[in-house]
């Protein structure tokens, strides 16, 4: 189970196996790697067309469905991508800098510390301007953290049921809400993908409010944004994994606006 993200670039890859297929294929060959690795450390040495699992996925509204999976049929769905990768290598939307790139996940479930640092990265009230950015956003598109709320008790999704916040002043922003920002409004276009880049501190917040006016309606050239605007958020020993792939799914965004496209979401 994961937050599924892609860079929309669209590329031959694409067209030949469509963005969803080379996604199935890439997860096939994922989990098809981790059998045979945890089947090897404990000494079956039996051929991936004789391996076989029960794979049970969970829905978000808590329902399982359980199949048996043989491993060797996982690897042969995966084999239609070894042909496409060369057009991945120098492709502006590979993010990951990997075959396939543009496409990567944050895993379920999502950490107590993640929650913590998404929160502790949005501005506070001695960044007036974003600040009031932030606190429009929430008002004004209804972010109030009802969509996610059913979810929270779901040990599969979230690590920890009680809900974290953080007073902001004059409202108080809950996990919920942070959550439903970021995940939950459908696919990231460019300009919303640019207002969560300076709420969560992915590029620099010091600046003048014509400065917001022209991020957000992407009034800078790709050379201007990059120049002016680097990404901030570069992983630390200290990052737990969802950080990590939080960390990478702002990257994402911030590729996705340079390049003028949409992230696609599938949470």
């Amino acid at each position: 189970m994961a937050i599924d993200y892609i860079v929309d670039l669209g590329c031959a890859p694409k067209t030949t196996l469509s963005t969803g297929g080379i996604l199935d294929r890439l997860k096939a060959r994922e989990r098809a790697q981790q059998v045979i690795r945890l089947v090897s450390e404990n000494g079956d040495q039996r051929p991936p067309s004789e391996m076989g699992f029960e794979f049970t996925r969970t829905a978000a509204n808590g329902e399982e469905e359980t199949r048996v999976i043989v491993v060797q049929e996982l690897l042969d769905e995966a084999n239609a991508l070894a042909p496409l990768e060369h057009h991945c290598i120098g492709c502006p939307a590979n993010v990951a800098s990997a075959p396939f790139g543009c496409m990567n996940y944050i895993q379920y479930p999502i950490s107590l510390a993640a929650e913590r640092w998404l929160l502790d990265q949005l501005p506070g009230i001695d960044e007036p301007i974003i600040w009031l950015l932030l606190k429009q956003g929430v008002i004004e598109l209804g972010y109030d953290g009802a969509l996610v709320a059913p979810l929270r008790t779901n040990p599969a999704i979230f690590e920890e049921s009680k809900l974290p916040g953080r007073d902001m002043v004059e409202f108080l922003l809950t996990a919920n809400q942070v959550f439903q920002m970021l995940f939950l409004t459908g696919h990231v276009q460019p300009s919303h993908g640019g207002m969560l880049l300076l709420l969560f501190g992915a590029i620099r917040r010091n600046l003048e409010a014509h400065q917001v006016v022209l991020i957000m309606n992407r009034s800078l050239t790709p050379e201007q944004f990059e120049r002016d605007f680097p990404f901030l958020l570069q992983p630390t020993d200290a990052d737990d994994h969802t950080i990590r792939e939080l960390k990478q799914f702002f990257a994402a965004l911030y590729r996705a606006y340079v390049l003028n496209v949409t992230v696609l979401l599938d949470v």
